[in-house]
């Protein structure tokens, strides 16, 4: 008996035509990140959509190395959106810009070893980190104890009553109390 062969799920005119729309889709999409109004918006959601899902799976998964993978981009993303924040004034200008901003979070997440994330990590935010961590926590454990204390005396004063100044009458003319929120001045 000669097996039964089934017929390709795909036909060469399909491939084709899907071949023919994937790159029509990019193209598209490059022109309009070149020329069309809401670049940043999609430029965006293509840094941050896609990641975003990939990390709840990493989140929900029991391996641990994609969560370090995406951690690492989230990282780079701050640290390029911080930068992005004082350059983008200027870079703004720059014709192919959300193209390369695109380009650039794209090498972030590829799925290589050699992606953008890795290699920012390890060469540039990872030793800027180890030298400068301590002097950082010291920072911000000062601002952390700070903003505890100006909190409790806050909530200390709170709870004293409130602050109505002596010079302050609490009663209006001819003795009748002032209306709500009003304080004479006498």
């Amino acid at each position: 008996t000669g097996g039964s062969q089934h017929a390709p799920l795909l036909t060469t005119g399909m491939r084709n035509l899907l071949s023919r729309l994937s790159r029509g889709s990019v193209a598209f999409l490059g022109l309009y990140l070149v020329f069309g109004y809401g670049a940043s918006l999609l430029c965006n959601l293509i840094g941050f959509a896609y990641p975003a899902y990939v990390s709840i799976k990493a989140i929900e998964s029991s391996n641990k190395e994609d969560d370090t993978t995406w951690l690492t981009y989230w990282v780079v993303y701050g640290v390029f959106s911080i930068a992005e924040f004082f350059s983008d004034t200027f870079l703004y200008w720059f014709p192919f810009y959300y193209a390369g901003k695109c380009l650039f979070l794209l090498w972030c997440m590829a799925p290589v070893s050699w992606n953008g994330s890795q290699v920012l990590y390890q060469n540039v935010i990872r030793p800027c980190f180890l030298r400068h961590h301590e002097a950082v926590d010291s920072v911000l454990g000062n601002l952390s104890t700070k903003a505890l204390d100006a909190a409790s005396g806050i909530a200390r004063e709170g709870n004293a009553g409130p602050l109505v100044p002596p010079s302050c009458s609490v009663s209006g003319a001819g003795g009748f109390p002032l209306g709500h929120g009003q304080l004479s001045f006498s």
